[in-house]
C-alpha cells in the first residue's frame, strides 16, 4: 500500500551543500527557516573538523558538537543569524562550520511553534514544535528529582530521543524505540561513543515516553543543570525511526523499508559490540553506490566506502561490513525522506 502525505518532506528537512566564503557567508537553499541545524566540514583544509549543532532555541551564538561531551559554548562569529532560507556565517574562529577552504555538509530541520506547551514536573525554558514533522527542541533546567518529566508537544509518543547538559560536560544520551524489543525505556546509548547499548535507570527511569511527557533519570535532571532535548516521533512519507538485522551478505545485503526515498539515514549497532554511528545523505555524492558518510562521535572527514543504496522505498546494504551489517547484528536508525513513495503532488517516487 503507498505510504501517502499531504506535504513535501522537503518542507520540513533538508541538506545543503556549501563552501567557505568570507564573512557573512549565507547560505541559501534550505526551503525553509531551520530550527535546528547539523553542520560538518567534508573536505578541504579543515574537513576533519568538529561536528557544529546549534538551534534556535539555544540562540544563535551557541553552539555544541555531537562528537564530544563539551557544554555548549558561545561563538558569536559563527552562525550570525537564521534566516529565512537557510543562515548566515561568520569568520568562524572555531573553525567548525565556515573555515578557509573547507566544504560542508548541513543538516536541517523545521520545527517552529514556541508557545502554548504545558504539562510535565519541570517547566520547559524555551522549546521549538512541529506536530506535523513531529520534531521538537526543548531546553529545559533540572530539578534533581529522578522521575521528574518535561513536555515534548510532539503529540504521539517519540521514537527518539537526544538529551545534552548545556551547563556543563555530559554524554549526549540517546533513547530509541527499537533499542530493545521490550523495555527500550532500560537503555540507552551514547552519540559521542561508539559504545553498545548499556542499561541503566539514570537516563529515563525506565519509563517510557508518552503521548505528552518524556521522563528524566538521574542523569539527565541534574539540580540546576540546564538541558537540551531533541524529540522524534516517525510520520508516514516523512520519517523512519525502526531497527533491522544484518544478514552479512555483500552482493545482497539485508534490505530496509522505509516507505520513502530516504533523504538521510542514520544507523548504529545497538547491541553485542562496538560499532561507529554512520551518517548517510542523498547529497553526497547523490547518486548509487557512492553515498559517502559521517560518523557523528567522531571529527573526521567523509568516508567514501560504499556501504549502502538509496531506492524508492527504503535502501539496501551493499557490504558485509559489521558497521551496518553484520550477520545477525542488531541496528536502529533514524531516516528522513527525500520522496515518500506518492505525496501531495501525485508523482511517485522512483530509485536514483
Amino acid at each position: 500500500m503507498a505510504e501517502y502525505i499531504s506535504f513535501q518532506p522537503s518542507d520540513f528537512f533538508s541538506t545543503l551543500l556549501y563552501s567557505y566564503a568570507a564573512s557573512p557567508n549565507a547560505i541559501t537553499g534550505a526551503g525553509f527557516a531551520p530550527d535546528a541545524v547539523s553542520l560538518k566540514g567534508i573536505s578541504g583544509t579543515s574537513g576533519g573538523n568538529n561536528w557544529y549543532i546549534g538551534n534556535t532555541v539555544m540562540g544563535n551564538t551557541k553552539t555544541l558538537r555531537w562528537n564530544d561531551n563539551s557544554g555548549e559554548t558561545t561563538t558569536t562569529d559563527s552562525i550570525l543569524s537564521f534566516d529565512s532560507d537557510g543562515y548566515t556565517l561568520g569568520a568562524d574562529a572555531t573553525a567548525n562550520c565556515n573555515s578557509t577552504g573547507t566544504n560542508y555538509v548541513g543538516y536541517n530541520w523545521k520545527a517552529g511553534t514556541t508557545s502554548g506547551l504545558s504539562g510535565g514536573t519541570i517547566t520547559p525554558s524555551a522549546y521549538s514544535i512541529n506536530t506535523t514533522s513531529r520534531v521538537s527542541v526543548i531546553a529545559y533546567t533540572g530539578n534533581g528529582t529522578a522521575g521528574a518529566t518535561i513536555p515534548h508537544g510532539l503529540g504521539v509518543a517519540p521514537d527518539m530521543v537526544i538529551v545534552k547538559k548545556l551547563s556543563t560536560t555530559s554524554d549526549w544520551w540517546v533513547y530509541h524505540s527499537k533499542m530493545d524489543t521490550t523495555a527500550p525505556q532500560d537503555y540507552h546509548m551514547v552519540v559521542n561513543s561508539n559504545a553498545t547499548r548499556v542499561n541503566n535507570n539514570g537516563e529515563w527511569y525506565d519509563t517510557a515516553p508518552t503521548s505528552t511527557l518524556v521522563t528524566l533519570g538521574a542523569n539527565t535532571t541534574a539540580d540546576t543543570v540546564t538541558y537540551i532535548a531533541y524529540c522524534f516521533a516517525g510520520k508516514t512519507g516523512f520519517s523512519n525511526f525502526q531497527e533491522y538485522w544484518g544478514n552479512g551478505q555483500s552482493s545482497d545485503g539485508t534490505f530496509v523499508y522505509t516507505g520513502f526515498r530516504p533523504a538521510f539515514v542514520l544507523i548504529k549497532k545497538s547491541q553485542n559490540a562496538t560499532a561507529d554511528w554512520m551518517v548517510f545523505d542523498d547529497k553526497r555524492l547523490g547518486y548509487n553506490p557512492d553515498n559517502n558518510n559521517l560518523n557523528p562521535n567522531l571529527s573526521g572527514a567523509q568516508g567514501t566506502t560504499d556501504y549502502l543504496d538509496f531506492i524508492s522505498n527504503g535502501f539496501k546494504l551493499r557490504t558485509s561490513d559489521a558497521l551496518v551489517n553484520g550477520s545477525g547484528d542488531t541496528y536502529i536508525y533514524m531516516a528522513f525522506a527525500e520522496f515518500p513513495i506518492v505525496s501531495s503532488n501525485d508523482v511517485p517516487t522512483v530509485a536514483r
